[in-house]
């Protein structure tokens, strides 16, 4: 339990952290503000499918949120 916890925690930090990011990118016009816009989506629903994950229905919707937000995280990383 202690490791979901932990998982669910860095995630939600993450979150922060992307907020604080895009508010930066969305300050002047241009690329930076084209960028946040999908960066705020990809990066926030990290946290979001692992949180929805601690309710999953059965194991396997479980994994399938799990994959989901390794899908976020990998397009947040590109």
């Amino acid at each position: 339990m202690n490791q979901q916890k932990d998982i669910t925690d860095r995630t939600f930090n993450f979150a922060v952290r992307i907020v604080n990011l895009c508010k930066v990118l969305d300050e002047k016009p241009g690329v930076r503000r084209v960028l946040y816009k999908q960066l705020i989506r990809s990066g926030t629903s990290i946290g979001a499918n692992v949180e929805e994950s601690q309710s999953a229905q059965s194991k396997a919707d479980f994994v399938h949120k799990l994959e989901i937000s390794l899908k976020e995280a990998r397009e947040t990383r590109y």
